[in-house]
């Protein structure tokens, strides 16, 4: 584990005691929180958020939520991960209240090259709905999915953290990929 890696999980354990820990922890993480803002962001149509703003809304939300309830650096990430696909979610529905327009957008496929994702950008609206109906059916695939979409992790974090090989990761990625690109109605790979 990384220097940062052990102060952030020494920060967390603090947390359960220390309500300061939360103010030290905050300049630790703000780079990684911001740079998967950043890649959210540019890959979100219409976005109407700063990577600032995101992340300033993501914390927020985890101090007052389950923040206490991570155990390490990848756990907070993963949390980290969910609430800022609820930040994402809940701007896109305010926004269509708003509006009735279409809201946030967001790839499944982050890893294409840029001219190939824009068949694969979806409403995070869409993407929240089918993601809730894949997690009932199978949630360790739904996790794999928010992890790598909405926090940015590395397929061995993900594997690691979800008690499976990167064999099984990678067969479930694919899998829940094209099961939300039926749900999603989206094209397929070329």
């Amino acid at each position: 584990m990384t220097n940062e890696g052990m102060q952030v999980t020494r920060l967390l354990e603090s947390l359960r005691g220390d309500a300061r820990a939360a103010d030290l922890l905050f300049p630790i993480v703000y780079a990684q929180l911001h740079k998967l803002a950043q890649r959210q962001l540019a890959i979100a149509a219409g976005a109407t958020l700063t990577p600032t703003e995101l992340v300033h809304e993501t914390y927020i939300k985890l101090c007052n939520g389950n923040l206490s309830e991570a155990i390490d650096r990848r756990h907070f990430f993963a949390i980290g991960a969910k609430a800022m696909r609820q930040v994402l979610v809940s701007r896109a529905r305010q926004r269509n209240a708003d509006k009735r327009d279409g809201g946030e957008r967001v790839t499944l496929t982050p890893d294409l090259p840029v001219a190939a994702r824009a068949s694969a950008v979806v409403d995070v609206i869409a993407l929240d709905e089918a993601l809730n109906a894949l997690a009932a059916e199978d949630a360790r695939k739904a996790r794999a999915i928010e992890l790598r979409t909405f926090g940015g992790l590395e397929f061995d974090d993900i594997a690691d953290m979800l008690g499976i090989s990167r064999a099984t990761l990678a067969r479930d990625y694919r899998a829940a990929q094209a099961w939300l690109r039926v749900a999603l109605d989206l094209p397929g790979p070329a």
